[in-house]
C-alpha cells in the first residue's frame, strides 16, 4: 500500500481522510474514532453525518475536515438520507451514468441521534436490507447541547436533565442495548469497538464495509468534558470500559457471537466510575448494583458464546 507505515502484519495508511484542525474539545475520544475509522473506510466512502458533536466541530464554515463526500442531515432522518443515497448511487449504475465501482455509503451518528431520535429511521434501513454501514459514535448522553440524557447514559450518571441529588441518584434507567437492537433485525454483521483498541476498531470497521447488506459498529467515545475526567485519561477511560465490562468489545457475525480484546481478566467498575466527576455521588449500594448488572449482562454475552460453540 502506497503512503502507508506497517505495525507488525497490518499496512496502516497515513492518509487523514477527517482532516486535523477541527473544533473538538481536548481529549475528545470521538474525534479520534472518527479518524481510525476513516483510515479503515479509505477514500472510496460517502459519509452521511447527523446532527451532533463531530457534525458542529468538523465543519465550520468556511473550512471542513473531510477530504471524502461528506452530508449533514438531521438527528431523525439520518439513516432515511443513506438509505436514498445508497439507492440512487444503484439506479445511477444500473442507466450507467456512473461506474460500476464500490461506494461505501457510510452513517456517523452519536448516541442520542441512533439510539433515540434516529431509531425509527435506522430501523427502516435495515429492515429495507440497504448496502450501508451505520457507525454509533457514543459519547452516553448529547454533549454538543449541554450534556443532556439519552437513552445510552449509564444507570447512575449525572447529567444536567437528570442530575444527582439529595433524592435522585442521576440517570435512573439502565443503557439501551443499542448493538442487541441491531442484531435482532438479522443484519449480517454488528461489533461493539472503541477507540482505545485502535487496530480493533479498524478491522472491524473494515470488515463491516466489505460486508454487502447493512452493518453497525457501536463505538464508545469518551467526552472528558461531559464524563468529568482530565483530557489527558481518554485512552485510559475508554480500556477501562472495557476492562471493567461497562463496555465489553465483541463481534455479531450472521448470528454468531466472538468476544474481543479487554475483558478476560475483569477490574471492579470502582476502577472506571472513580476517575469521573458523573459517577461521584454514587453510594457504595448503588456501585455494587452496577457491579451485578454489569456481571450478569457479561455472563449472558458468554452464554452466547458458548451455546454457539456446543460447549
Amino acid at each position: 500500500m502506497e503512503n502507508s507505515v506497517q505495525i507488525g502484519k497490518r499496512s496502516i495508511t497515513k492518509e487523514e481522510y477527517f482532516a486535523p484542525g477541527h473544533r473538538a474539545c481536548l481529549g475528545c475520544a470521538e474525534a479520534l474514532a472518527v479518524r481510525l475509522a476513516c483510515k479503515a473506510l479509505g477514500r472510496n466512502a460517502i459519509i452521511v453525518s447527523a446532527t451532533g458533536c463531530m457534525e458542529v466541530v468538523s465543519s465550520v464554515l468556511p473550512t471542513t475536515s473531510w477530504r471524502v463526500p461528506w452530508i449533514h442531515t438531521l438527528f431523525e432522518n439520518t439513516g432515511a438520507v443513506a438509505s436514498g443515497i445508497e439507492a440512487g448511487l444503484k439506479v445511477m449504475t444500473r442507466k450507467g451514468k456512473r461506474p460500476d465501482k464500490e461506494a461505501k455509503v457510510v452513517v456517523m451518528a452519536g448516541d442520542g441521534a441512533t439510539s433515540d431520535i434516529g431509531l425509527q429511521a435506522l430501523s427502516g434501513a435495515f429492515e429495507r436490507g440497504h448496502d450501508l454501514l451505520y457507525i454509533c459514535l457514543d459519547n452516553e448522553a448529547y454533549m454538543n447541547t449541554g450534556i443532556q440524557r439519552s437513552s445510552a447514559t449509564p444507570y447512575g450518571a449525572s447529567t444536567t436533565t437528570a442530575p444527582a441529588g439529595t433524592k435522585s441518584i442521576g440517570q435512573v434507567t439502565w443503557k439501551k442495548n443499542m448493538p442487541a437492537i441491531a442484531a435482532a433485525h438479522d443484519i449480517p454483521y454488528v461489533a461493539t469497538a472503541c477507540p482505545s483498541y485502535p487496530f480493533d476498531l479498524m478491522d472491524k470497521v473494515a470488515k463491516a464495509a466489505a460486508v454487502h447488506g447493512p452493518t453497525y459498529v457501536h463505538i464508545l467515545s469518551v467526552c472528558p468534558t461531559g464524563w468529568g475526567c482530565a483530557p489527558d485519561l481518554a485512552i485510559k477511560m475508554g480500556r477501562l470500559a472495557v476492562q471493567t465490562r461497562m463496555f465489553p468489545l465483541y463481534e455479531i457475525e450472521n448470528g454468531q457471537y466472538k468476544l474481543g480484546p479487554g475483558g478476560a481478566r475483569p477490574r471492579p467498575v470502582t476502577d472506571y466510575l472513580g476517575l469521573q466527576r458523573r459517577f461521584r455521588h454514587l453510594s457504595e449500594e448503588t456501585i455494587k448494583e452496577i457491579q451485578r448488572r454489569v456481571d450478569e449482562e457479561y455472563a449472558r454475552l458468554e452464554e452466547k458464546v458458548a451455546h454457539q460453540s456446543g460447549s
